[in-house]
C-alpha cells in the first residue's frame, strides 16, 4: 500500500528568510519519520500573483495555468503542513495567498503547524490560521511544533533543531497519519 502524501509548505518569502532553512530541517525529519511520501512547495519560488483568478474557487474553473499547477499540487497531498513565521501577530500574506486561491483541494486533510519567531514562537500566526484551516475543512493537529529564537539555531544557513523540537515534530508526524488514515475515507 502507499504512503499517504505529505506536502510542506513554506510561507516565508522574504529576502534573507529563515523560512528555507526550517523548512529543509522540517522536510528531513517528515522523510525520517517515513510515514509519507514527502514533497514540498516554497511560496518564493511559487510565485503566485495576488489573487487574479475571476471565478470563486470553490468552482474550480481555473483561468490561469499557475493556478491549475497549484491546484494539481494541493490537490495530490494526503496532509498538509504549514511552516509560517510570525509577523506581526499573524502568518504570511503569501500564505493568505496561496491559501486563497483554492477552497475544494484543501478539504478532508490532515494539516500541521511549524511555527516559528522571536519569544512567541510564531504561536500567534499558527493560532489566526486555525479558523483559517477549519473554514477549508481542514483538521488542525492539536500537536505542533514551535520554534523561539528561530535565529539563534540557523549555524551557517542550516537550522539545526534541538531535541524538543525534533520530538514535537515527530509527535505531529504521527498524529497526522493517524488524522490521514480517518480522513482518506471521506476524501473517497
Amino acid at each position: 500500500m502507499p504512503k499517504p502524501n505529505l506536502l510542506a509548505i513554506v510561507a516565508s518569502t522574504r529576502p534573507g528568510r529563515v523560512g528555507r532553512p526550517v523548512g529543509d530541517w522540517f522536510l528531513k525529519v517528515a522523510r525520517e519519520h517515513g510515514g509519507f511520501e514527502v514533497t514540498e512547495a516554497d511560496l518564493a519560488l511559487l510565485n503566485l500573483p495576488m489573487m487574479d483568478e475571476p471565478n470563486h474557487p470553490r468552482f474550480m474553473n481555473y483561468t490561469h495555468e499557475h493556478t491549475r499547477r497549484w491546484s494539481a499540487t494541493v490537490a495530490s497531498a494526503d496532509a498538509i503542513v504549514w511552516i509560517t513565521p510570525e509577523y506581526n501577530h499573524s502568518f504570511t500574506a503569501p500564505l493568505k495567498n496561496a491559501i486563497d486561491y483554492l477552497n475544494v483541494e484543501w478539504k478532508h486533510k490532515a494539516l500541521g503547524l511549524v511555527s516559528y519567531g522571536g519569544i512567541a514562537a510564531g504561536t500567534r500566526s499558527a493560532q489566526a490560521l486555525k479558523p483559517v484551516a477549519a473554514a477549508l475543512g481542514l483538521v488542525v493537529t492539536a500537536s505542533a511544533v514551535q520554534i523561539a529564537w528561530v535565529g539563534q539555531k540557523i549555524q551557517d544557513g542550516v537550522f539545526v533543531g534541538d531535541e524538543g523540537v525534533n520530538a514535537a515534530a515527530t509527535m505531529m508526524l504521527d498524529e497526522m497519519l493517524h488524522l490521514e488514515s480517518g480522513l482518506s475515507v471521506l476524501r473517497g
